[in-house]
């Protein structure tokens, strides 16, 4: 069995950086890592897309302020092309931007959205087996009336990419209950080296795009597609669900925190406290108050009535319940 990482052994962490919205999230991110883990000792690297043809617009980010803020805080920002992906799926960034990243290097990816409340470093990584977020809804496939079931679905996949389906399973829950069936957030994962994860990722995802299963035909991949191949590249890998040793992420060392409204309806304290902490100094509140979001959520006090709205022991069990009273209340802003 391969070892733990060693304390205080270095890792590289992953975002990607673009035009709007992602630029100022990955200040808070910057920030947030700074504040909450001073004693990291790896890299932070922003992934950035460059313009090309598969962007209609320059896709860099393009506040200098916001630039020299992020290097300010010790990140590192690193180009990449898109040649299978870009507009017309952004969120395939999260894969070629690997392609980019030090080979040989272990890594941890994180969504732009996320606020890192603890210490990261101290999180016992096991970089041999790969693994990803748990937070997530049971987003993927939607069963159809007549058409293929859960397992018949996912079956299709593993074997399409010579994968055995069994030993992904977690047999506590029943056949056809969503939870049975490998399937994660991508919010953030992590392995031994980036070009090796990427690549697959690549594979599995441009394959999935461009000649799925039949059992797919029924089936949106936009914007599920990611997280459709991400539990088949880590399966693949030699991973699965996250062990005990990894609760501190989507706990207490990291909040993916997806959108302003949601994280102030129903994150904990300490993530809002980080976040009202970190955006308190004036060089980061001039950078910021450029995305409206931040601006009337952040520094104009909307935040705190969308907080006043829920109990946070007793949160709707859906997010489209949650985002529905935000609405109502004239308090949804992306």
């Amino acid at each position: 069995m391969a070892a733990k990482r060693k304390a205080g052994q270095p890792f590289n962490i992953v975002i990607v950086g673009q035009n709007g919205r992602l630029t100022y999230e990955a200040v808070t991110f910057a920030a947030s890592l700074r504040a909450s883990d001073p004693g990291f000792n790896g890299r932070l690297l922003v992934a950035e897309p460059q313009p090309g043809p598969r962007w209609n617009g320059d896709p860099r980010m393009r506040d200098e302020a916001a630039r020299d803020l992020l290097e300010g805080f010790g990140a590192q920002i690193v180009p990449f092309e898109n040649h299978v992906f870009g507009a017309s799926y952004p969120h395939g960034n999260k894969i070629e931007a690997l392609l980019a990243l030090p080979e040989g290097e272990p890594f941890v990816f994180f969504d732009t959205d996320t606020l890192i409340t603890g210490a990261l470093s101290a999180v016992p990584f096991d970089f041999d087996r790969p693994s990803a977020s748990m937070r997530r809804e049971a987003t993927w496939p939607e069963i159809e009336l007549y058409g293929p079931g859960y397992g018949a679905t996912w079956k299709a996949l593993y074997d399409r990419f010579g994968l055995d389906f069994e030993t992904s399973l977690d047999t506590r829950w029943p056949d056809e209950y969503w939870q049975r069936y490998l399937y994660f957030n991508a919010g953030w994962f992590f392995f031994r080296c980036p070009r090796v994860f990427g690549q697959r990722f690549l594979d599995y995802a441009r394959t999935i795009r461009d000649d799925p299963p039949a059992e797919l035909v029924c089936q949106s991949l936009d914007p599920w597609l990611d997280q459709v191949a991400l539990p088949l590249v880590i399966h693949s890998l030699g991973g699965g669900r996250p062990g005990p040793d990894l609760d501190g992420l989507d706990g207490d060392v990291s909040c993916h925190w997806r959108l302003l409204p949601l994280l102030y309806a129903r994150e904990s304290d300490r993530a809002v406290a980080v976040m009202e902490e970190i955006t308190a100094p004036n060089k980061v509140k001039k950078v910021l108050k450029a995305h409206e979001p931040f601006k009337r959520f952040v520094f104009q006090g909307r935040g705190a009535k969308a907080r006043a709205l829920f109990d946070r022991a007793q949160l709707p069990r859906r997010e489209r319940t949650i985002r529905n009273m935000l609405k109502k209340n004239r308090l949804w802003l992306r």
